[in-house]
């Protein structure tokens, strides 16, 4: 008995079907934008139980963020921005007006993931188009839980491709 997947399987039944990505070449570029050691240490240790593998870029606050955003260090397809709202220097309701402001960044995906459970904050996340706001759970297994269902839901949405590619 032969398999073969979905995608070929539609491709053969409807030719006009073409299945241009993978889930396993699908990956997400993600920028952790969080001041809190313990909670970097969380969503990387969540990331390491669940076989998350894609590649995780830590900012500390949202000046640092914005660098690394404009910069080369974070590969401009496929981003996803975890962003914390409490953080020196440019908190992430700044951040997000800034992102939001450029041209370049404006499209990136933030999903705010914080401990605020304060209205004002959650009204100005999403007039600031955010994807979603999410609390941080309290215990780790809650946390490993909130990360695996969140990357289940960024390995199959369609997200726009860099220009040029």
């Amino acid at each position: 008995m032969e398999l073969i997947s979905e995608s070929a399987r539609l491709t053969s039944i409807k030719p006009w079907i073409r299945e241009t990505r993978t889930t396993e070449t699908r990956v997400l570029n993600i920028l952790l934008v969080e001041d809190d050691a313990v909670d970097v240490m969380n969503v990387e240790r969540a990331f390491s139980k669940n076989h998350i593998t894609n590649p995780l870029f830590v900012a500390g606050d949202g000046i640092e963020a914005l660098r690394k955003l404009r910069g080369d260090e974070i590969p401009r397809d496929r981003r996803l921005v975890l962003l914390d709202l409490s953080l020196p220097r440019m908190n992430g309701i700044e951040f997000l007006g800034e992102l939001r402001r450029d041209p370049d960044l404006a499209s990136i995906p933030v999903v705010v993931l914080t401990t605020s459970t304060d209205d004002q904050d959650r009204f100005d996340a999403y007039n600031l188009n955010v994807a979603g706001y999410l609390l941080k759970p309290v215990t780790f297994s809650g946390f490993c839980d909130l990360m695996t269902a969140m990357n289940k839901y960024w390995a199959v949405v369609e997200m726009p491709m860099e220009a040029g590619d």
